[in-house]
Order: C-alpha cells, then sequence, then structure tokens
C-alpha cells in the first residue's frame, strides 16, 4: 500500500516539474487578495496567507479522493 502512494507522489512530482519547466510561474499564484505584503524601506516580508490555504484545500481533495474507498 504505501508502495502505491510513493509512485503515485513519484508520478506526481515529475508531472509538477515538467509543469515548472514549461511555466516560469503560475499567474494568479502569489498575488491573491489576503496575501500579507509588507514593504518599508529596504525591509520586504511577503506571506502568501491565501495562496497557502489555497493549496492546502486542494491537496486536502486530492488525498481525500485518492483515499476514499
Amino acid at each position: 500500500m504505501l508502495g502505491k502512494y510513493l509512485v503515485i507522489f513519484g508520478i506526481l512530482l515529475i508531472a509538477l516539474g515538467i509543469f515548472l519547466q514549461f511555466f516560469d510561474k503560475i499567474p494568479f499564484l502569489g498575488k491573491l487578495p489576503g496575501d500579507i505584503y509588507i514593504k518599508r524601506g529596504n525591509f520586504n516580508f511577503y506571506f502568501p496567507l491565501t495562496t497557502c490555504l489555497l493549496i492546502s484545500a486542494a491537496i486536502t481533495i486530492v488525498l481525500y479522493l485518492l483515499t476514499r474507498k
């Protein structure tokens, strides 16, 4: 069972790597409303809160679909 999940995870990583080779940036991620960006002088702080929540929800749905019986 663990081997099956490792193979699926490996295939997903390969697909993600190929996707990122052709598309340098995903256009809508990282600039969503709710992402925190603070710029003061020579200090920049960026925390992609909404992006993290969106990615977490997507991963949760995918894992739910893979593990349901």
